[in-house]
């Protein structure tokens, strides 16, 4: 305990204009463990990180390495200081190969000039096998699952030296098996030394994989606490500043007549091949039917054709009896439907908007957006604030560029245009994705008053607790056909076979 702490953070403060990220916080990591930094969207966290990673500098207050006081200007400082940083969103280049994308700015080259690839490929290949890492060097980052190219974002770091590995949202994107590999990999680099900050808004991954806890709210320091002893509610009291309620409250359901029906529906994925197989299901009025499922089963598929941005390859697709099969993407919002899409940033902000103009992306050309063919910006941003207020949106208001925002706050933005739009069918995939406690409790209170008012929702999470919590009946897909139904009371255990293949009808024919 005499060693002094591997990185410390002292009085960081920094300002943007009308917020206030940081004040004064406080911050250390020891050798060879990892420190979990929880808070609510906007609590500056992520500030704070791009602080230590050389992309902001602080208004005030100082970093040590080691004992010793360094200034870090920029990424490259801070790699030379050995510092890694594995972002929300990913920065590696999809045609490029894992070896290509890990030594990238850092390549061993010979004749002074030329790349040695046989060269880079042993040093990857040897950083694979040191930190025990199933990724294929030859592949290209298109070709791999979302959990491959996160083990290559932490290769990266590792390939240059570091010893301090910052990991922003690791598992925002992860299915629940890419998570428990994560953190077998995150057991090892604490074998090897290697010290991790693990920002995160999952509170039963920080209870599992963390070994002290900083909470943070509103910019500053609110406690650091060893895990023994640390339980989900006290965590999440710490970080919204009251108790908050972890598990979903509804009423029975009340269905009424189907809302959303599909019949033998079959999309192709963009290779050409049958991603969703002659599903068939409805969703009635006053429901939720939550599909269940390990990503890459045809969920994202069969989500882009009820909404209009994929076409179907066969089957049929209504809302309300009216025939959306082919429509357009504004013709099934016309229609009543409503899409909360699982990627935020690609389909459900245009960054480089304000969010009054993001809010106002569809409806733009009725009330209270325009008037008599008149467009009526004020107006916009009247009604944006209203509705920032509600969703309770932090970092910004109408005026403030969507791509300014924390993950957490844009998805707030997207949930708060398609559920101010009252649909009579809500699609919402991921719709908790990079939430904290706090937001997560408030979208999922939405959702059940959306299904009270009678519309039917339709969600797709890879969040098996969120599918067993807010649905009134489970549908599980595996390789593109609904394979399973059950209730709500079903264990998860069961909805956990049949999300792997077991229990398939052809089986129990068998």
């Amino acid at each position: 305990m005499d060693e002094p702490p591997v990185l410390e953070l002292r009085g960081i403060t920094k300002e943007f204009p009308g917020v206030l990220a940081n004040d004064h916080v406080d911050f250390d990591l020891r050798r060879g463990e990892v420190h979990a930094l929880l808070g609510e969207n906007g609590a500056g966290k992520s500030t704070l990180m791009s602080i230590l990673y050389g992309l902001y500098t602080p208004d005030s207050g100082e970093i040590l390495m080691n004992g010793k006081p360094v200034a870090i200007r920029s990424p490259k400082n801070a790699i030379e200081l050995g510092i890694g940083m594995v972002h929300q969103h990913f920065m590696l280049i999809p045609v490029m190969t894992v070896t290509e994308n890990i030594v990238l700015a850092n390549e061993p080259v010979y004749a002074a000039v030329l790349l040695d690839e046989s060269a880079a490929e042993k040093r990857v290949a040897e950083v694979a096998r040191t930190f025990n890492f199933a990724v294929d060097p030859h592949a290209r980052i298109q070709d791999i699952t979302v959990g491959q190219q996160q083990r290559v974002e932490i290769m990266k770091a590792l390939y240059c030296n570091a010893d301090v590995v910052i990991l922003d949202e690791p598992t925002a994107v992860l299915t629940p098996q890419e998570a428990a590999e994560l953190f077998e990999i995150l057991r090892t680099l604490k074998r090897e030394g290697i010290s991790i900050i693990f920002i995160t808004h999952k509170l039963n991954e920080v209870l599992e994989i963390a070994d002290r806890i900083t909470v943070l709210r509103r910019g500053k320091k609110v406690e650091t606490i060893p895990r023994i002893g640390a339980t989900e509610a006290g965590l999440a009291r710490a970080m919204v500043g009251r108790e908050v309620l972890l598990r979903v409250d509804k009423k029975p359901a009340q269905p009424g007549e189907p809302l959303l029906e599909i019949e033998d529906l079959s999309v192709h994925d963009d290779r050409g091949l049958e991603a969703v197989r002659g599903v068939t299901f409805d969703v009635r009025a006053a429901e939720i039917v939550g599909i269940a499922g390990v990503d890459g089963n045809g969920q994202s598929e069969l989500i882009d054709a009820l909404t209009g941005l994929r076409k179907a390859a066969g089957g049929k697709i209504s809302v309300g009896g009216q025939d959306l099969t082919h429509a357009s993407a504004r013709q099934a919002l016309d229609a009543g439907m409503g899409h909360i899409p699982e990627d935020r940033q690609r389909r459900g902000l245009v960054l480089d908007f304000n969010l009054a103009e993001n809010l106002a992306l569809h409806d733009y050309g009725k009330e209270p957006f325009s008037r008599f063919g008149w467009m009526n910006p004020r107006r916009w941003l009247r009604w944006a604030s209203g509705l920032l207020s509600e969703f309770d949106v932090r970092g910004g208001g109408p005026a403030t560029r969507g791509g300014s925002l924390s993950g957490g706050n844009q998805q707030k933005v997207v949930v708060a245009r398609e559920v101010s739009r009252d649909p009579s069918v809500l699609v919402a995939a991921q719709p908790t994705r990079g939430l904290d406690v706090g937001a997560i409790e408030f979208v999922h209170r939405r959702l059940v008053e959306q299904r009270d008012a009678g519309k039917a929702v339709l969600l797709v999470s890879l969040e098996l607790e969120e599918i067993m919590s807010l649905s009134d009946r489970i549908l599980v897909l595996y390789e593109g056909r609904i394979v399973a139904e059950f209730t709500p009371e079903v264990s998860e255990e069961e909805v956990g076979i049949a999300m792997l293949g077991g229990g398939r009808k052809e089986d129990a024919a068998a």
